[in-house]
């Protein structure tokens, strides 16, 4: 592996189609594909547009697009400090093993640090164990004892 060829840039609206269709190929993997409604407006207004609040990175080697980081900030009332949630982290699967998801954790905690954040946060489904390892060989740790509820619209 060499680092140098792994460069992370921020994410541009030109980069929208190929945002999505790593979006698809992750929920693919994770078997929530029929679950995806997300379009490249919904995209464009949330990353690009005057109410933004997605941040989104991507991630290239040998100047292809690769991988990608998909992050918005959250807060700790006990921290009392902001922090970031994770929503995606993807790499293609011809990329993985480069080093290249490790970088774009990495820039999000070095985001996180700079700005005095308390917490970086994600979720990760309980089969992917090899999701878990990286994470825990990064210093993350599983918050065992809390159950995550969500409250889809159709039932808003």
């Amino acid at each position: 592996m060499n680092k140098e060829n792994i460069f992370i840039r921020e994410a541009e609206e030109k980069d929208i189609p190929e945002i999505i269709s790593m979006i698809k190929e992750l929920a693919k993997y994770e078997k929530l594909l029929h679950k995806v409604k997300i379009s490249e407006e919904n995209v464009k207004n949330v990353a690009f547009g005057n109410n933004k609040f997605v941040e989104i990175l991507i991630a290239e080697f040998q100047q292809k697009v690769c991988g990608q980081v998909i992050f918005f900030k959250n807060f700790s009332t006990f921290v009392g400090k902001p922090g970031y949630y994770i929503e995606d982290l993807y790499v293609k699967p011809d990329y993985r093993g480069k080093g290249i998801g490790k970088t774009l954790l990495n820039e999000v905690i070095k985001r996180a640090k700079e700005k005095n954040f308390g917490r970086v946060e994600w979720a990760v489904l309980d089969w992917n164990v090899s999701a878990i390892e990286f994470y825990k060989n990064r210093g993350a740790f599983p918050l065992n004892e809390w159950i995550i509820f969500r409250l889809e619209e159709d039932k808003f």
